[in-house]
C-alpha cells in the first residue's frame, strides 16, 4: 500500500499540467472537495490542492511547448542526478535535468523509453505528499505501455523495482512494488497494456473514494468526461475512468478489502 513512508522507488507527489491551472482547481474541487493554495508569484502559477488542509496534489501551467494537459507523477530518489543518468543508461530520456526547487528538494522531468512520461523527487524540506491512500487522495499509479515486459524492465533497472502476476479480465497485470521492504505489503501501482488505439503510454493516478459513481456525475456536471463508465472488477473493486474539461485523464477506485 501507498504510504506516506515513501520508500525509494516509490510515488511521493503528483502535480497537473493545465492550460488553466484556476479552471482546473475549480474542476477538482467540484469532484474531490480539493481546496487550491496559490504559492504566490514567485511559483509562477503552481499552487497545491489540498483535502482537510492537507496536500494531496498540485497543479500548475504548462512548461513544455506543445505539452498536452496531464498528471506527472513523481517517484523518490536518494539522488536525482544519480537517477536522470540511470533512466539515460536504461533507454530513457531527460527532458528537465535535475534542478533544485529551493529548499524543498531536488527533482527532474523524464520519459521512459516506451514515451511515458514521469519525474523524480529528491526530497529537502519538502517529503512528499501530506496524505495518500485516504479518501480523496491518490492511492494507486498505474503505468499504460505497448510493452509491459519492458515497461518493468527499465523502472527495475533505474528503481530496482520488483512485480508479481495479477490475474485480470483480459490481460496480465503485473502489480509492482519498490526494492525495500515486504513486496506485498509495498505495492503502489501496476502495469498493463495500452486500453485504447491511440492512447499514449502514460502514467495514471487513481484517487480513493467510497462513492465512485457519485464522483463520476460530479465530474460530467463539472464539464469532465466519462472515459470508462463505472464498473465492478472482481478481486480490485469499483473502478471509473474520467477526464478533466482539458483532457487529462484520471482514475477513480473502491478497492475491495484484501486477504492479508
Amino acid at each position: 500500500m501507498l504510504t506516506t513512508d515513501f520508500p525509494a522507488g516509490s510515488p511521493c507527489w503528483i502535480d497537473l499540467g493545465s492550460p488553466d491551472p484556476a479552471a482546473a482547481a475549480t474542476f477538482y474541487g467540484a469532484v474531490f472537495g480539493w481546496t487550491f493554495q496559490d504559492l504566490g508569484p514567485e511559483a509562477g502559477g503552481y499552487g497545491f490542492l489540498q483535502a482537510a488542509g492537507k496536500t494531496v496534489a498540485a497543479v500548475g501551467p504548462l512548461t513544455e511547448e506543445g505539452a498536452q494537459s496531464a498528471w506527472t507523477t513523481y517517484f523518490r530518489t536518494p539522488d536525482a542526478d544519480a537517477t536522470a543518468a540511470a533512466v539515460e543508461k536504461a533507454g530513457g530520456t531527460v527532458r528537465v535535468a535535475p534542478f533544485d526547487v529551493m529548499e524543498a528538494g531536488r527533482m527532474a522531468q523524464l520519459t521512459d523509453p516506451q514515451g511515458a512520461q514521469f519525474a523524480i523527487w529528491q526530497a529537502g524540506t519538502t517529503q512528499g505528499l501530506d496524505a495518500v491512500s485516504t479518501d480523496n487522495a491518490l492511492v494507486w499509479a498505474e503505468l499504460h505501455t505497448p510493452d509491459q515486459e519492458a515497461g518493468f524492465a527499465f523502472y527495475q533497472q533505474v528503481f530496482g523495482w520488483r512485480s508479481e502476476k495479477f490475474p485480470a479480465p483480459g490481460m496480465t497485470y503485473l502489480v509492482v512494488s519498490p526494492a525495500e521492504g515486504d513486496q506485498r505489503a509495498t505495492t503502489f501501482g501496476g502495469i498493463a497494456p495500452i486500453m485504447a488505439e491511440g492512447q499514449p503510454p502514460s502514467w495514471t493516478p487513481y484517487f480513493a473514494t467510497e462513492v465512485v459513481d457519485e464522483l463520476v456525475g460530479r465530474a460530467q456536471a463539472a464539464g469532465g468526461q466519462v472515459l470508462m463508465a463505472a464498473e465492478d472488477v472482481p478481486n480490485v473493486g469499483r473502478i471509473a475512468w474520467l477526464a478533466d474539461p482539458f483532457g487529462a485523464p484520471f482514475a477513480l477506485i473502491k478497492g475491495e478489502p484484501q486477504d492479508s
